[in-house]
C-alpha cells in the first residue's frame, strides 16, 4: 500500500517526487531530505494532481514510465494548466525516445536510473533556482498588469502614445484633446504606474512584454 506523505507548508520550496517504485521513492526522498530539501512523495500522477498547489514553488522529480498515467502524460497535463514547475525526469535504459519527447516539451532535465546522488542534487538545486527566477518575473509582470488596470481608457490611450515617443502636441492632435488635458492624463499615468520618467515607463511595458490595447 502506498503511503502519501503530508504536503509541506504552503509556499516553501518543495521537491515533489512521483514514482510508482517504492524503493526509488524512499531512496530519493531520503537523499533530498538529508540535503535539507522539503519533500512531498507520491506513488502516481493522480495522487500528485489531487494535492498539488501551483502556488507552491520547487520542482518535480518524475518517473517517465508508470502505469495508468505516465510521466509524459503528467507533463502534458501540467502544461495545459500553465504550470511553471520544472520537471526532472527519471528514466530507464529503454526510455530514450520518451526522454527526447520530454525535453522537446520543456523538461528541465532527465537522469538515468540508478540516479547518482551528486547528479540529482545538482539538478534539483538548479531546477529550484530556475523556478524561483520564473516566479519572481511572473510576480513583477502581475504587478505591472495590476497598475495598468488602474488606468482609465483615456489614460491607457495616452500611455500608448507616450511610450511610442510622441510629444504632447502630437498626442493631443491624435486624440482630439488639448495639450493641457494630455499633460494631466500623462501625470496620472506616471503616478499610477509608479515611474518618474518616460524611459522608465517604456522599459516597464517593453521588458515584461505587456500588451497594450
Amino acid at each position: 500500500m502506498i503511503t502519501v506523505l503530508p504536503m509541506p507548508a504552503p509556499f516553501a520550496p518543495t521537491v515533489f517526487i512521483v514514482d510508482d517504485d517504492e524503493a526509488v521513492r524512499k531512496a530519493v526522498s531520503r537523499l533530498l531530505r538529508s540535503a535539507g530539501f522539503a519533500v512531498a512523495v507520491f506513488g502516481s500522477a493522480g495522487e500528485f494532481l489531487a494535492q498539488y498547489d501551483p502556488a507552491t514553488p520547487g520542482c518535480l522529480v518524475l518517473d517517465i514510465t508508470m502505469p495508468e498515467v505516465d510521466g509524459l502524460q503528467l507533463q502534458a497535463t501540467l502544461s495545459q494548466k500553465d504550470s511553471m514547475l520544472p520537471i526532472i525526469f527519471l528514466t530507464g535504459h529503454g526510455d530514450v525516445s520518451k526522454s527526447v519527447q520530454a525535453m522537446k516539451r520543456g523538461a528541465f532535465d532527465f537522469l538515468s536510473k540508478p540516479v547518482k546522488d551528486k547528479d540529482l542534487l545538482t539538478a534539483v538545486r538548479a531546477a529550484i533556482e530556475r523556478d524561483a527566477i520564473a516566479r519572481r518575473k511572473q510576480a513583477q509582470l502581475s504587478a505591472i498588469r495590476d497598475r495598468l488596470d488602474l488606468l482609465t481608457t483615456r489614460e491607457r490611450e495616452v500611455l500608448e502614445h507616450v511610450v511610442s515617443g510622441k510629444l504632447n502636441k502630437q498626442i493631443a492632435g491624435d486624440l482630439g484633446i488639448t495639450e493641457a488635458t494630455v499633460k494631466m492624463h500623462r501625470a496620472h499615468v506616471m503616478e499610477k504606474m509608479g515611474v518618474q520618467s518616460v524611459a522608465e515607463l517604456a522599459r516597464l511595458t517593453e521588458r515584461y512584454g505587456v500588451k497594450l490595447a
